[in-house]
């Protein structure tokens, strides 16, 4: 190549239009044109197509939300008027509350164990089943089958198995594993794991296909290509599958996190939050002390501290985890 060439392979600028990666507001303003305004057409099918989901946010979330707040600043069963304010004495009772504190590490308890046991076996047994196999159909039918049922009928259907003399205690005999039998859902030191294993047991088929849907978005050309490179299987799972599956790993620990915080209808139709406090959640705690014992101003203060809860850790989780992902795209506004 001359040194003309090589000049103006330098200097050359691409046309405007022509490879340019700014975006048409830019782009306009760079040919010294204003940006296009949306037509009115186009406002009116905006305000159409978004009118609806916009009011049902409102009136479903933002109002309920304002309105546990305004509560949370009273002394009420629930009943007749409200009376004085009495600032912020629910919140502090909250704090303070030994109780409530133990809701709280229960809570994370739960959400450590779903991240050092139930991540690591999702990801094994998407693994398994993303591989060519006889009746791989029915595997994934099999484990996403119970994610399928309402947590009610998950509940209701393992407090039968996990009764004493029940199904568990039977099959734990018959494999001679008869000594570790034990009430389960009465023992204080155990009944919290026992019910990590039915949210297991309930949600670990989302996480397998949330995986699987992942897993089909890798080319297989990049295993192929390390494959003949000689790395091992291992290897290969290692250095390639597991980077290029680490969007939709984040994406898992968000949802997992999220439900392990606000964790509630199988805790409370198994256990009632007891024995003795034992497998109390927030949610529990927040239905019993502002249903069961006619305290709705202190049960909206807890519902409050459990959204601040929520909505703190998925802003930390978006901004230190998730921005990666959304860096780029479309949706930019997520950032």
């Amino acid at each position: 190549m001359s040194s003309v060439s090589r000049a103006g392979s330098r200097t050359a600028k691409p046309l405007p239009g022509e490879g340019d990666p700014a975006p048409p507001a830019q782009h306009a303003r760079a040919l010294g044109r204003a940006p296009a305004r949306p037509s009115v057409r186009q406002r009116l099918e905006l305000l159409l197509l978004l009118g609806p989901a916009f009011i049902l946010f409102v009136g479903f979330v933002l109002i309920p939300i304002a309105v546990a707040v305004y509560y949370s600043f009273f002394k009420w069963s629930g009943f007749g008027p409200l009376g004085h304010t009495i600032g912020l004495a629910n919140y502090r009772r909250a704090i303070k509350d030994s109780v409530f504190d133990h809701a709280v590490m229960h809570n994370v308890t739960i959400a450590l164990l779903s991240l050092f046991i139930q991540l690591p076996l999702s990801i094994s047994l998407a693994l398994l089943l993303n591989r060519r196999m006889r009746g791989r159909g029915f595997l994934r039918l099999v484990v996403f089958a119970p994610y399928v049922l309402s947590e009610a009928v998950t509940a209701v259907m393992w407090l039968m198995l996990l009764q004493p003399g029940g199904f568990v205690d039977h099959v734990l005999k018959d494999v001679g594993l008869g000594g570790l039998i034990t009430t389960w859902l009465a023992n204080t030191h155990i009944v919290l794991y026992t019910l990590f294993v039915v949210v297991t047991w309930k949600y670990i088929g989302f996480g397998i296909v949330l995986l699987l849907a992942g897993l089909q978005g890798i080319p297989v050309e990049l295993r192929e290509a390390a494959a003949l490179d000689g790395a091992s299987p291992w290897q290969t799972t290692r250095q390639v599958t597991l980077p290029l599956l680490g969007p939709t790993i984040r994406i898992w620990i968000f949802l997992s996190m999220i439900g392990s915080l606000q964790l509630f209808d199988i805790v409370w139709i198994m256990t009632l939050g007891g024995p003795a406090g034992a497998s109390t959640t927030m949610a529990t705690y927040l239905i019993d002390k502002g249903f069961q014992s006619y305290e709705f101003g202190y049960g909206s203060a807890v519902a409050v501290i459990l959204f601040i809860i929520c909505f703190v850790f998925a802003l930390l989780y978006q901004r230190f985890a998730l921005r990666r992902d959304t860096r780029g795209a479309l949706t930019g506004m997520v950032r």
